[in-house]
This record gives structure tokens, C-alpha cells and sequence, in this order.
């Protein structure tokens, strides 16, 4: 056991020494896995950053997907008075036409006017060699005046009882017959000195000074034409279609005929219906019709085509909108109307007749006060947003252009 002891020791003393760098092996290999407290902040910033990334993403996604807002232009909706018509295409005619003819026979020795002028009722035209009938009048008168005292003697006579009551009654009667001789011989050396009839414009004249006309021989003896032009005539025609509606207002208080001039270069003028047939036209389905229009300064001329609005009646507060606001879809006319918070809505409407200024009647679907989008609505839809502008009355064509091309 003595022997063994020693031999054993060192043994042990070896092992429990191996043990203590073991031990110390491991704590150092645990020290060295151990993360890092910046290793930690490093990886919450990342995803941090990973995340407000993927926020981002979602909502530039988000606001892609969203209709971008549309400019647009707008009108509100007014209320006016405006008529109720039918347009249509006539011609001018004048008031009056004379035919200036020649009542007495003779030699044209003087003209008084120019050819073209206008005239007044008892201008002078034309001056016939007057002395053939001046002597006739004279002649006439002296018969006239010797059968006159022929008469009063006769009258003593007969006062004495002197003559018969035959010779009286017929120195009565020369002298009556007398009296219209020289009347006659007055008449026609008054037919001499040819004036107008009518306030109007001479046309051609068709005789010269110097020619020998003949009186009472029917067109042949015509000398010149007059047309009145103040008032003027405008005839056009009401298609067979409308006659229920022109019945309906015919003879009310707001019949009116409006002539346009084919430029537009002449302010319309309003004027009174005058004629309308009692027949249709069995060629063309219409029936003829006739205006008296003012026309002072002769700015409308016979026989010239023009524009003829035939008013009816007058239609109360009618609701009025631009005309390029109504918009036609397979459901029908409708009107995109914008709301407070700037997005619209698609109103189904009832379109009525177009008005001066570009304006059109609503009969149904908006209300006056309201806003309506006029151009840019080719990009929208109900609810989408849009960016209002003003419908620029002066210049529309420049702003609806700009609102087309920001719709593309």
C-alpha cells in the first residue's frame, strides 16, 4: 500500500490540473458568442428603415391607383326669359312695287330724278310736252265761261217768262257739260307732270328725254319702277310638321318675326306677323308665310335671302346653360353637375332649344344656382374630382382647348 501511494499522487494531481484550462477554455469560447449591444441597434434601425420603406411603397401605391383630379371648366345654371321659335330660311319683297305709266300721250321734255335715287310720294319723275293740253284747257275754260253767262240769261229769260223751260234746262246743261270739259282738260294737262306714287326707290327708267309715250296703253307705256322698301316684306315658309305648334300660339300676343341678315352684319330686326296661307303646298309640304319688317335705313333689299326667326310664345324663367355642358350618351343627353367638395355627378337631362349667346334650354335635370361642368368632361366619371375653372364668356374656345388637352 506504502509502495503504491506514491505512485498514485502525481497521477491525481495531474488530472485535477488538466480539469482547470478546460473549464477556463469554455468560459472563453461563451464570452466569444456573445452579440453585442450595437449589434442589436444596428438591427432595429434596420427595420426600421425596411419598414417605413414598405409604408412608403404601399402608399405611393395607394395614391396611384387614385384618379388624378381633372381641370375642368365651369358655368352655374341661370334663369331668363327667352323665346320659343322656329328658324327658318326666307327672302325680302317690297312693302309696295309701282309701275309709273304714262296716263297722257306726248314727248317726254324733262327727267327729275336719278336712277337709283330714293323718292317721296309727290316727287316729280318725268315732264310730258304740257302745251297741246294747256290749249285744251283754255279752250275748255272759254267754252265753259260762254256757257255760264249763256245760262244766267236764259235764267232772266225764263224769269220773265219770256223762253220755254227747254231752253232753259238746256243751257243748264251745256254749261254743267262745259264745266267738265274744262275738268277734264285739267286732269289731263296734270297728267303731264308724271310724279311718284309712293314713298320708295326708283329703279331704271326705261324712257329717255326726248321720247313720245303713249297713255293708257297698258304695260307698253310703263316709264319706271318704284319699290317701297320701308316697311319690307320677309316671306318664308312653316314646314307641314309644325303646323300643330303654330296653331297653338297663332294670334297670341308674342307672334313676332325676327329677320337675320345672311352675315349677321345687320342687327336683327323684329317686325309683325303679317300673312300666313290657309293651305299646304302639296309639292314641298309647307305653308307660305309673311312678316312686315322695319326697315329704315334700306339695309334689306328685295328678293335677298335672310334668316327668319318665327317667335312664338315666350318661355318664364327657362333654366339656361352653355351649350357644350349637355353631353349625349347611349342613355341619353345628361349633364355632369359638380358638388361642394369639387366632385360631380351625372344628371340625366331634358335639352330644350339652343338661345343666343351659345346658351341652351334645360327643361328638366339641373336647377338655376347650380354649377355644370362645360368642357374637360371627356376624362370624368360620377365622383371623380375635378379642379374648377371659370367658363370665360369672351374667349370659350381658348379655354376649352386648354381643358381638352389637360383631359388627354
Amino acid at each position: 500500500m506504502n509502495v503504491n501511494t506514491p505512485v498514485s499522487g502525481p497521477k491525481t494531481l495531474e488530472r485535477g490540473a488538466s480539469q482547470r484550462p478546460q473549464v477556463q477554455m469554455k468560459r472563453t469560447r461563451a464570452n466569444s458568442h456573445r452579440v453585442p449591444k450595437w449589434a442589436y441597434l444596428l438591427f432595429i434601425i434596420l427595420a426600421a428603415f425596411f419598414c417605413y420603406r414598405a409604408f412608403q411603397r404601399r402608399a405611393s401605391e395607394s395614391k396611384a391607383t387614385q384618379p388624378p383630379i381633372r381641370p375642368v371648366l365651369v358655368a352655374k345654371v341661370i334663369s331668363k326669359d327667352v323665346p320659343l321659335y322656329l328658324d327658318e330660311i326666307g327672302t325680302c319683297a317690297a312693302y309696295e312695287t309701282v309701275q309709273v305709266q304714262a296716263q297722257v300721250s306726248g314727248q317726254i321734255i324733262a327727267r327729275h330724278f336719278q336712277d337709283g335715287a330714293d323718292v317721296k310720294k309727290g316727287d316729280l319723275l318725268f315732264t310730258i310736252d304740257p302745251r297741246p293740253y294747256q290749249a285744251v284747257l283754255e279752250q275748255a275754260q272759254a267754252q265753259a265761261t260762254l256757257d255760264q253767262i249763256t245760262m244766267k240769261r236764259q235764267q232772266e229769260l225764263r224769269a220773265r217768262n219770256v223762253i220755254s223751260p227747254q231752253d232753259l234746262d238746256t243751257a243748264q246743261a251745256n254749261a254743267h257739260k262745259s264745266e267738265a270739259a274744262a275738268a277734264a282738260a285739267q286732269v289731263n294737262l296734270d297728267f303731264c307732270y308724271i310724279k311718284s306714287p309712293i314713298n320708295g326707290r326708283a329703279g331704271l327708267r326705261l324712257v329717255d328725254v326726248g321720247n313720245i309715250v303713249t297713255g293708257n296703253t297698258g304695260s307698253g307705256a310703263v316709264l319706271l319702277t318704284i319699290q317701297g322698301l320701308d316697311p319690307i316684306y320677309t316671306d318664308f315658309t312653316v314646314a307641314e310638321t309644325d303646323l300643330a305648334l303654330v296653331r297653338k300660339y297663332l294670334g297670341g300676343p308674342n307672334v313676332k318675326v325676327q329677320t337675320y341678315s345672311p352675315d349677321d352684319k345687320i342687327p336683327p330686326r323684329l317686325g309683325d306677323l303679317y300673312f300666313i296661307d290657309t293651305a299646304v303646298q302639296p309639292g314641298s309640304g309647307t305653308v307660305k308665310a309673311r312678316g312686315v319688317t322695319p326697315n329704315p335705313d334700306h339695309a334689306f333689299w328685295p328678293s335677298e335671302f335672310v334668316r327668319v326667326r318665327f317667335i312664338l310664345d315666350t318661355i318664364k324663367e327657362a333654366r339656361l346653360v352653355p351649350s357644350q355642358a349637355v353631353q349625349i350618351s347611349q342613355s341619353g343627353p345628361f349633364i355632369f353637375v359638380m358638388k361642394s367638395d369639387n366632385t360631380v355627378d351625372l344628371r340625366p337631362v331634358k335639352p330644350g332649344q339652343r338661345q343666343d349667346g351659345d346658351l341652351m334650354v334645360v327643361e328638366s335635370g339641373v336647377e338655376p344656382g347650380e354649377t355644370v361642368v362645360v368642357t374637360g368632361q371627356l376624362a370624368l366619371a360620377p365622383g371623380s374630382k375635378v379642379d374648377p375653372k371659370p367658363y370665360g364668356a369672351a374667349n370659350p374656345q381658348g379655354g376649352q382647348s386648354a381643358a381638352a388637352k389637360s383631359s388627354l
